[in-house]
């Protein structure tokens, strides 16, 4: 069944009243809160929250809305943070979300994640709207997925969509934790939930241009620093106006600017892999930031001392180590397969990599240090250690150096 319209009362929040109603629904709540927001990525230059949806189990949803509320309420975020941040929190795919809520002062001490769980129970589509069809057989509109809900006013159709996320909810989790009860996975569930409340999102690097997709692999210091300029110049601009930087022009033209360097603003202009919406309409703003590139200062790159080499260099540099990964990581799949749970789930790839990279004496406590959780310790140890085992086998027979 196709759902259209939410299945709960909707209270769209923009006003000193409206805003009322929902604080007094929230006070006399003590249930678990369905939360989701709706940013404008793509659109905007920060992350921040556009919508803030919330359904208690009472079927009412409130559907806050920030930029209006900064005007008509001053302080509602300190009154929602006192009403909601004592209470168990529902969310789907809970990383998404938990930046943006951390902006406005909200958090939680116990987040539920159904996205999360259903990875741990073995569903084969962890999207919403496929957990929705599978699990409650229902069919959430999709229409809107990609709108720019900065924009005001927010259409009803728009309103709609944006509550429909948190109606499930509720439903869809008590499905998928019968799944997990069944399958005797709980406190593999839980463990997972607890190290939500460690999760950060990852810092800003001192020179976020360095991210650039391609540039690594560009070695002339000229190109760089072109590239540097490129990215800081778009930047400044994008923050000033509040647009998402890949709305001026997206990375690529960047990279197409700086593979063959232009010696002039017509040259630049000729490229006609640099596009993007304001790639000729702030062509001058592009050209200086290139003319002027080498008179900027950066860093030079330093190895850093908590890294390990690129497990793909291992097979020649660390033949060692590329055994005990090609030992290990077949085992590590099985075990995944016959849980019915995600091989990154079980542990993160990064983690086994580390263990295979430089192994130590107690791999338990290894993986401990690392942030491995105690349920993939207790099954992911013994197939470790049984692919370390036949990896030094192997390792024996390399010729000595």
């Amino acid at each position: 069944m196709k759902l259209d319209t939410p299945r709960s009362t909707v209270l769209y929040v923009d006003t000193t009243e409206t805003f009322e109603t929902a604080i007094s629904a929230l006070l006399n709540n003590d249930d678990t809160l369905a939360i989701d927001t709706e940013r404008a990525s793509g659109f905007r230059y920060s992350q921040r929250a556009f919508l803030l949806q919330i359904g208690l189990s009472t079927k009412e949803i409130f559907l806050l809305d920030p930029p209006a509320l900064d005007e008509t309420v001053p302080d509602w975020k300190e009154s929602v943070a006192a009403e909601i941040n004592d209470k168990t929190w529902l969310l789907h795919a809970a990383t998404q979300d938990i930046p943006c809520l951390n902006e406005l002062g909200l958090s939680s001490p116990s987040i539920i994640d159904t996205e999360l769980a259903a990875r741990i129970a073995g569903f084969s589509r962890v999207g919403l709207g496929s957990m929705v069809e599978e699990l409650l057989e229902l069919e959430l509109a999709k229409e809107h997925s990609a709108s720019d809900w900065s924009l005001r006013p927010l259409s009803d159709s728009l309103l709609s969509y944006a509550a429909l996320d948190v109606d499930v909810l509720h439903d869809l989790w008590s499905a998928i934790k019968l799944s997990i009860e069944e399958q005797k996975k709980s406190s593999w569930v839980e463990q997972e939930f607890a190290a939500l409340q460690l999760f950060r999102p990852k810092p800003v690097p001192e020179e976020p241009w360095r991210n650039l997709p391609g540039l690594s692999r560009i070695k002339d210091e000229a190109k760089i620093k072109a590239a540097a300029a490129l990215w800081l110049a778009r930047d400044q601009i994008a923050r000033e106006n509040d647009l998402a930087p890949g709305r001026l022009i997206p990375d690529r033209s960047i990279m197409a600017a700086v593979e063959k360097l232009p010696r002039s603003k017509n040259e630049l202009a000729q490229n006609k892999l640099f596009q993007g919406r304001a790639s000729r309409n702030k062509l001058g703003v592009w050209w200086h930031a290139i003319s002027n590139s080498q008179n900027l200062v950066i860093k030079a790159v330093e190895a850093n001392p908590d890294a390990i080499p690129n497990h793909k260099s291992w097979q020649k540099r660390f033949p060692e180590a590329y055994i005990r990964l090609s030992q290990t990581r077949p085992l590590m799949l099985e075990l995944a397969e016959e849980l019915s749970i995600p091989v990154e789930n079980l542990l993160t790839p990064e983690y086994l990599r580390r263990v295979c990279f430089a192994p130590q004496a107690d791999v338990s406590l290894q993986l401990l240090n690392l942030g491995a959780r105690q349920w993939q310790i207790e099954l992911a140890v013994p197939v470790i250690e049984a692919g370390l085992a036949l990896a030094q086998l192997q390792v024996d027979l390399l010729p000595k150096t």
